[in-house]
C-alpha cells in the first residue's frame, strides 16, 4: 500500500491557533518535511510534542531535488507531513511540486486545515469578500510589477497580495498608479500577533503612509475595479485597455477589436484614440 501526504496548516502568529490535529500529526508522521527545521523545533516545543519520524528540510532551494525522495517514501507506504513556516503549504510556500508529484503517482493527499493569512486579511479588510483572487507576491522589478498589475487593472474581484515590508511602499505606489489613488485597500500587518495592525484607506494615502517604513509580515487587500458603462470610458481609458492587452501578448488589431467589443463602441473609435495618444506622445517635449 502507498502512504499518504498530509499538508498541515501552522499558526501565522498566535501559537494557540494551531489546529488540534497538528500535534498528533507531528508525533505520528513517518517523515516531517519542514520549510525551516529550526522553526519546526520551536513549534513542537510550544506544542509539547516530539516528532517520532525523520525530520527533513523542504524549502525553495531544495524543493525540486527533495521531491523525488519524498515521493519514494510515500510510494513505500510512509505518512509524510508537510509544514511551512506559517499558514498552509503550497500557498506562496513550498508544497506544490510535492502535491503534483504525489497526485501523478495516485498517492492520497489530505490536509489538516489551519490558519491562512489570505482569508484572515480578507475578513478584516472591510472590502467585499464574496469574490476574490489571490495574486501572491508581485515581481521585484518595477517594470514587471507594473505589467502584472496592469493585467488585473479591470479585475472586479477583490485582490489579495503578499508583500515584503521593505517593498511595500513601492508596491502601493505602483498600485496607486495603475489602479488609481482612490481605489480602496487594506494593509494587514502582523496578523494575530501582538502588534497586529490593519490600515485601511485609498491607495494614495496608504502609499504615503508606507513611505515612512513598515515592518512585519504583510498582506495587502485591494478593492476590485468598478464596473464601467460604455459612456464612462474616455479615450485615455480605451488606450490603457489596449496597452494592457498588448503587454499581455495580443496584437494591436486584436486588442483594439476586443476593447471595442467590451465598451460596445465601433472599433474605429478605439483606433482613433490609440493613434491620437501615439501622436501626442511623439510631439511631447
Amino acid at each position: 500500500m502507498t502512504g499518504i501526504l498530509v499538508l498541515a496548516g501552522t499558526p501565522i502568529g498566535d501559537i494557540s491557533d494551531a489546529p488540534p490535529r497538528l500535534a498528533a500529526e507531528l508525533a505520528g508522521a513517518d517523515v516531517v518535511a519542514a520549510e525551516d527545521t529550526r522553526r519546526l523545533r520551536r513549534l513542537t516545543q510550544a506544542l509539547g510534542v516530539q516528532p517520532s519520524g525523520r525530520v527533513v528540510s523542504y524549502f525553495e532551494g531544495n524543493e525540486a531535488a527533495r521531491t523525488p525522495e519524498l515521493v519514494e517514501a510515500l510510494a513505500g507506504g510512509a505518512r509524510v507531513l508537510l509544514v511551512t513556516d506559517a499558514g498552509m503549504p503550497s500557498v506562496s510556500d513550498p508544497g506544490y511540486r510535492l502535491v503534483a508529484a504525489a497526485v501523478e503517482k495516485d498517492i492520497k493527499v489530505t490536509a489538516v486545515p489551519g490558519p491562512s493569512a489570505v482569508l484572515t486579511a480578507l475578513a478584516l479588510s472591510g472590502l467585499p469578500v464574496d469574490r476574490f483572487c489571490f495574486e501572491g507576491f508581485l515581481p521585484r522589478k518595477a517594470g514587471e510589477r507594473l505589467s502584472r498589475l496592469r493585467e488585473v487593472a479591470d479585475e472586479r474581484r477583490t485582490l489579495v497580495y503578499f508583500e515584503a515590508p521593505h517593498r511595500l511602499d513601492d508596491t502601493l505606489a505602483a498600485m496607486a498608479e495603475v489602479f488609481g489613488t482612490e481605489r480602496r485597500a487594506a494593509v494587514c500587518r502582523e496578523l494575530t500577533k501582538t502588534y497586529e495592525e490593519v490600515k485601511r484607506g485609498p491607495l494614495g494615502d496608504l502609499a504615503a503612509w508606507a513611505a515612512e517604513g513598515v515592518r512585519g509580515e504583510i498582506t495587502v487587500v485591494v478593492e476590485g475595479a468598478a464596473e464601467k458603462g460604455a459612456g464612462e470610458l474616455d479615450a485615455a481609458e480605451l488606450v490603457r485597455r489596449v496597452q494592457v492587452r498588448e503587454e499581455a501578448g495580443e496584437r494591436r488589431k486584436e486588442a483594439i477589436a476586443a476593447v471595442a467589443a467590451e465598451a460596445g463602441i465601433p472599433k474605429r473609435d478605439v483606433f482613433d484614440a490609440v493613434v491620437a495618444a501615439k501622436n501626442a506622445a511623439r510631439s511631447a517635449p
